[in-house]
């Protein structure tokens, strides 16, 4: 056999070689994104907020609705005193300050008020003392219906966190379909689609946002559906500009050859190939939608008490700032949403120079 510069002989390449050339774009994006120690520091604490989330029931120390009246606005690491009531499956703290002694049938004790009063051991939850009586601590303080302030924010990760991934799923799923149809079909299908998006922007977001919610009605549901309704308009002309360049590749071209219907070819082989800007463009548009989850709340748009939500917490607590009292009311919960937002940008950000066909290494 004749040696060229040109001729290369298979089987001279080593296994090593060979797993490398058979492994996927992924792979190679995926080497790039762990060596983003930022972008890996905010899916690290993405990570981590979900499994909050996940566990909201078992890792939180008090139910986040449950009202003690007594203890409102109690500060950082405040402990109380309580007695703990069953009553129809249901249990209740009666503050005290103290108890005076115990009896076969009842507990005497000091209540919140300084009264002698007395209740009878049935009526509390079964057990011996230890069950009964315990000494709580508030460990980021309670809020002005003395509601626990860390429960509240462990059970709002779940509302802000579902509502960004739902929301944002109704955006792609709309961007990708409309973008996808007006670059593919151009013309008068892309004229129409266009003019669509212009009209959707050229309506301030949050305004939109507002004028569903106030049509659709306050609550969960409704909240996810107005945000993802009106954060397609990026993906859509993305998605428009990645077909318009592939689908004047070869291999789309040959798709038409074959007989191919524009749905398959659409779905089953353009699409594809644009993923990585779509995933890009939902990992940004998740931050906006947890920001835009927490501008209704703080208007009373979104979700509704007594569910907790971070953008409700910080508008019960911004007037205690005004007041120079009980400024962690307001500021946890911001820096909550804070730290959600600059992990999901962080992991943004590591996933646009991950799938940058410009980066070698």
């Amino acid at each position: 056999m004749v040696d060229s510069p040109y001729f290369v002989d298979k089987d001279k390449f080593s296994e090593a070689e060979k797993a490398r050339a058979s492994r996927s774009l992924w792979y190679y994006s995926w080497i790039r994104f762990k060596r983003n120690r930022l972008a890996m520091a905010g899916l690290v604490l993405i990570v981590f907020l979900i499994l909050v989330a996940v566990t909201a029931g078992i890792i939180s120390p008090f139910d986040p609705i449950d009202q003690t009246l007594e203890y409102a606005t109690r500060p950082i690491g405040f402990k109380g005193n309580v007695l703990i009531r069953a009553d129809n499956n249901r249990e209740d703290y009666i503050p005290i300050k103290s108890i005076n002694r115990i009896s076969n049938d009842s507990v005497f004790y000091i209540d919140y008020t300084g009264n002698a009063a007395a209740i009878g051991i049935s009526e509390l939850r079964k057990g011996d003392e230890s069950d009964w009586h315990e000494e709580p601590r508030y460990v980021l303080g309670t809020d002005r219906y003395g509601r626990d302030i860390l429960s509240r924010l462990i059970y709002g990760s779940r509302v802000s966190l579902s509502v960004g991934l739902i929301s944002e799923s109704i955006s792609i799923f709309i961007g990708v379909f409309l973008g996808a149809l007006a670059g593919y079909f151009r013309g008068k299908v892309d004229a129409f689609v266009m003019w669509f998006i212009n009209v959707i922007w050229a309506f301030p977001s949050i305004l939109f946002i507002i004028a569903l919610s106030v049509v659709l009605g306050k609550g969960f549901w409704q909240s996810f559906v107005a945000i993802g309704l009106t954060g397609w308009v990026d993906i859509a002309r993305i998605v428009r500009g990645q077909f318009f360049s592939l689908r004047e590749t070869e291999y789309v071209e040959a798709t038409r050859a074959l007989g191919y219907k524009p749905i398959r070819i659409i779905f089953r082989h353009i699409l594809p190939n644009t993923i990585g800007p779509i995933i890009v463009t939902g990992t940004a548009g998740l931050a906006t939608a947890i920001i835009f989850e927490a501008s209704l709340s703080f208007l009373g748009l979104g979700v509704q008490p007594p569910t907790p939500s971070w953008g409700q917490m910080v508008f019960d607590g911004y007037k205690y700032i005004v007041a120079g009292t009980n400024w962690g009311l307001a500021v946890f919960p911001s820096i909550a949403i804070m730290l959600t937002v600059f992990a999901v940008n962080l992991v943004g950000d590591g996933l646009r120079d991950a799938f940058d066909p410009k980066m070698k290494r």
